[in-house]
């Protein structure tokens, strides 16, 4: 790769960067072909951007970026491969799915909303991170259950009036 390459690909990077408020490193290194092929296509299907990238030109970037990525830099070492994301427990959901049939993919780290996470132990903690969907969801069932509690008493209270009056 040329000097012109390399800064073509840091300011293409960088501008992903830049754009994601999810990025998870990992290392996919001694998949074969058949098992990267479907990580491939799991993350395709889940709207998440998979791509094999060189450590230098990623700290590089993670460097030029306006994104906060603390020890981040520090993990990448050997193969590293980033899955961008607009759902935070996708990538992590993904990489957990492949780890039961494979030692591989292993977490490096992840950059989540400025929050950074290191290491291979926290894929549990981000596999299940609830997704913005889930909580607006939540937040809404907690909302509504007050006013269906007083709707079902209402509707008790009518059946039982009109039970009284049939029986008078």
């Amino acid at each position: 790769m040329t000097r012109e390459e390399k800064s073509i690909a840091i300011e293409d990077l960088t501008a992903q960067l830049a754009e994601a408020n999810i990025v998870y490193v990992a290392d996919i290194s001694g998949l074969n072909a058949d098992i990267t092929s479907k990580l491939r296509r799991a993350c395709f299907k889940a709207g998440i951007k998979l791509e094999v990238i060189k450590n230098t030109l990623l700290v590089k970037a993670m460097e030029a970026s306006a994104n906060d990525y603390g020890e981040l830099p520090t993990v990448l070492t050997g193969n590293s491969a980033i899955f961008i994301s607009d759902v935070a427990n996708g990538p992590g959901k993904i990489i957990k799915d492949f780890r039961k049939k494979s030692a591989k993919p292993v977490l490096k780290g992840a950059y989540i909303n400025a929050e950074v996470y290191i290491g291979d132990d926290q894929l549990d903690a981000l596999a299940t991170i609830k997704s913005r969907e889930e909580l607006i969801g939540e937040l809404i069932g907690l909302l509504q259950a007050p006013a269906q509690r007083v709707i079902s008493a209402l509707q008790n209270q009518f059946a039982n009036e009109d039970v009284a009056e049939t029986e008078a």
